[in-house]
């Protein structure tokens, strides 16, 4: 091989390197003037290795624009590591924004430990800033009013209104929504069936939104609650419907229905006792009234004994005969009340 052989390998292997930076120069020139132009630079080889992971440079290019203008210095490494990971480059981007324009206080690892989380951080901060408003109960779940009951027995239909703002220091492992409005209707029912009647419920319903909002519901919760505001509160069965409006009559009066039934099936039970007695006794009169009928079943036996001993005479067993007669008439003017008078 000659020496013009030679400087021409030498000469081909250095120009395909050089050809491969001029392309990828070329390739990233339009994002690395981007950047470089809104002061948010990025070197060449940062852009290369963006290529290199997978990672779209436009994506953490824009993303370190956003944050430079808005005077927050953070480089292309954690938003490249952060997208690695799975998360939402540019929500927490713009969650990091408005919490630096609102002075809140939100590092990048916060926001992007919430992002990974599953939460929406932008939604959280916007929230933090301008509060927002959740029904309670919440009427998508198919109930519209909460149900209580007073000490008077009187039953109550509610509806609250509760005023939220994030809590970003809780709201990784913080409880929810569905949290707040649970702890929040328990708190009124509470509060309402707490109350001696219905009319200090109409008269005061502050007084029951003061007394939950002291309770520290939003303990554990991803929310601090403002306020809460009883937005309806009624007498359940005024309007015409077959809604029973007081609970305590209508319990009474079922005891009393119970009582009463459990009386009538006593007063039953010593009814059907004494009907057994009666027929016992009835019973043992026909047993008596036997044995009397018997007993005089014997008699004419034992005169017809007597007789035949020679204890007994002809004379005495007439005699016997005329009292029994006697008595007989006795006992038949004594039926009749009066004695038969005699005939002139």
């Amino acid at each position: 091989m000659n020496v013009q052989q030679i400087w021409t390998v030498v000469f081909v292997l250095l120009a395909i390197p050089v050809l491969l930076l001029i392309g990828l120069f070329f390739f990233f020139l339009k994002v690395w003037v981007r950047a470089w132009m809104s002061g948010a630079r990025v070197s060449l080889f940062s852009l290369i290795g963006m290529k290199l992971r997978r990672v779209p440079a436009q994506l953490i290019v824009d993303a370190r624009i956003r944050l430079v203008k808005a005077g927050i210095g953070l480089g292309t490494d954690p938003l490249e590591a952060h997208y690695l990971a799975g998360g939402n480059v540019i929500n927490v981007v713009q969650s990091l924004i408005a919490a630096d324009k609102a002075n809140i206080e939100l590092t990048f690892q916060q926001a992007a430990a919430i992002d990974l989380a599953g939460r929406d951080v932008f939604e959280a901060v916007r929230t933090s800033v301008n509060p927002k408003v959740i029904d309670c109960p919440d009427p998508t779940k198919g109930t519209t009013m909460l149900d209580a009951v007073a000490k008077d027995g009187i039953r109550m239909l509610v509806k609250a209104r509760v005023t939220v703002r994030t809590n970003l220091e809780r709201l990784v492992g913080g409880a929810t929504e569905d949290t707040i409005i649970a702890r929040v209707g328990q708190g009124i029912v509470s509060a309402i069936g707490s109350s001696q009647t219905y009319k200090d419920v109409l008269q005061n319903p502050d007084h029951i939104s003061r007394t939950v909002l002291t309770s520290g519901l939003d303990a554990q919760t991803s929310f601090e609650i403002v306020s809460i505001d009883i937005a309806d509160v009624s007498v359940a069965g005024v309007s015409g419907t077959r809604e029973v409006a007081n609970v305590g009559a209508l319990l009474e009066s079922e005891r009393a229905e119970a009582d009463k039934k459990i009386r009538q099936a006593e007063a039953e039970g010593r009814r059907a006792m004494g009907f057994a007695a009666e027929q016992e006794m009835r019973a043992r009169v026909q047993e008596m009234q036997a044995k009397v009928v018997e007993a005089q079943a014997e008699v004419p036996l034992a005169i017809a004994q007597a007789f035949k001993n020679g204890k007994l005479g002809v004379m005495d067993f007439y005699r016997m005969q005329n009292i029994m007669a006697d008595t007989s008439m006795r006992e038949s003017i004594a039926e009749g009340g009066q004695e038969p008078q005699k005939s002139s």
